[in-house]
């Protein structure tokens, strides 16, 4: 049976979840959520607050966190950093979604990241993101239930089963949202959702989203299906784990980065200066000089929290043959030689010491040499910074699904483990 508190943690995570069908909405949501709790918004143009308590920023579709203790000393404490990212895999809207076939109506995507296609056929999908006017607002949108990738039915392609789905990027996976209307423009819809007139977008950001609700199950409810766990799940645990967390002598910090899926290179990523500048920045607000920033980046240390792989059991030899990450045994420290994790002997340390405080078993994952494995941010982070840095995050199946699977314990093992990292351990 699932921990007694993981269930209405992962009923929290679900809501989260349905609020955030873009990395846009997320930041606001996390930054929203946090306000409430009591953190001040920080505007980038304006004097930067480094006063006791919490301070939130958004930069598109990035937000950091931050809460300075009483008696903050400059040069005298440091950052105690959780980094995550906000985007998942899927579809990006082209800049002109016009689009259309043998008298249906498409919408014009190009693949972001890089997504399980096939998991996104016959299911009904929405957009969301950002529009931008011409008069210079930036404006939320989202459409439910506005689309879908069909299959081609199997009576058109016999051999589908034997031979594998085969997906064209270009071509099979262009969505269809209506049919003999070549007169409804998808950029109608949006500016109709807003109020405002089509012609006044003068560009978007919009992302397909499914529209499935999550949902646990399972013989004893323990399982979590949903869509963007990679990486909502961190974001999530980390954005409870701030509001729950003790104060410590150290300056607490959540990262929550755009653009991961794609390389992290961009002005809201984790390879661009927004870490570096929020804390470079507050650090000055305390008075610290440039000997005493360098103090403080010295005594810090980050958590990369990015979903990792469980063991598939249909694919067991897939995997490393002596690591086997399960389901609800404990969230992940991520190692690899290659440093495609940041994870050492020092952030292994570290990680075990947060765990034990928290009470929360823990697992460990390595690659199948034979697979090459992915990354996080943690690397970018470790080489910007020279923070000590440690790749740790859930165990998932189906991961870059449409609908991926996690465990509902390790949700609610990951948030404890962070918030007893933000409180000392």
């Amino acid at each position: 049976m699932p921990h007694t508190d993981a269930p209405p943690h992962a009923e929290n995570l679900a809501a989260f979840v349905q609020a955030s069908p873009s990395s846009y909405h997320a930041a606001n949501a996390v930054a929203d959520l946090l306000v409430e709790a009591g953190f001040t918004r920080q505007d980038e143009t304006e004097a930067w607050d480094a006063s006791p308590g919490g301070h939130v920023l958004v930069r598109d579709g990035a937000v950091l966190a931050w809460r300075v203790p009483e008696n903050a000393t400059p040069g005298d404490v440091g950052f105690r950093i959780v980094g995550c990212h906000t985007d998942s895999p899927g579809f990006k809207v082209k800049p002109d979604p016009t689009l259309g076939a043998a008298g249906w109506q498409q919408v014009g995507v190009e693949v972001y990241g890089s997504p399980l296609l096939g998991s996104w056929t016959d299911r009904e999908l929405g957009i969301s993101g950002r529009v931008h006017t011409r008069s210079g607002e930036c404006r939320l949108v989202r459409l439910d239930g506005l689309m879908r990738i069909p299959q081609l039915a199997i009576h058109l392609n016999r051999g589908v089963n034997n031979d594998g789905l085969k997906l064209d990027p270009q071509t099979h996976v262009q969505p269809i949202y209506s049919a003999r209307r070549p007169d409804l423009r998808l950029l109608d819809l949006l500016a109709e959702k807003v109020g405002i007139e089509a012609e006044d977008i003068a560009g978007h950001d919009l992302f397909a989203h499914t529209c499935q609700a999550p949902e646990v199950f399972g013989a004893d409810d323990e399982f979590f299906a949903s869509p963007r766990l990679d990486n909502l799940s961190s974001v999530h645990a980390a954005l409870i784990a701030l509001m729950n967390a003790d104060e410590c002598d150290d300056i607490q910090v959540l990262a929550a980065f755009d653009h991961e899926e794609v390389g992290s290179s961009t002005r809201s990523g984790a390879a661009g200066p927004l870490l570096e500048d929020v804390l470079r920045r507050t650090a000055h607000a305390l008075g610290a000089d440039a000997d005493q920033f360098a103090r403080m980046i010295a005594r810090s240390t980050c958590i990369s929290a990015d979903a990792g792989h469980a063991v598939h059991p249909n694919y067991a030899t897939f995997h490393d043959p002596v690591h086997h990450p399960l389901l609800n045994e404990g969230p992940l420290l991520k190692v690899n030689a290659n440093q495609r994790y940041t994870s050492d002997a020092s952030g292994a340390t570290l990680w075990e010491r947060v765990c034990a405080v928290a009470g929360v078993p823990t697992q460990t994952f390595v690659s199948n040499n034979q697979l090459p494995c992915g990354s996080t941010i943690g690397p970018l982070t470790a080489t910007r910074l020279g923070i000590t840095t440690v790749d740790v995050g859930v165990p998932l199946l189906s991961m870059h699904s449409a609908r991926e699977m996690a465990g509902v314990d390790d949700l609610y093992f990951l948030t404890r483990a962070l918030q007893a990292y933000w409180a000392g351990a």
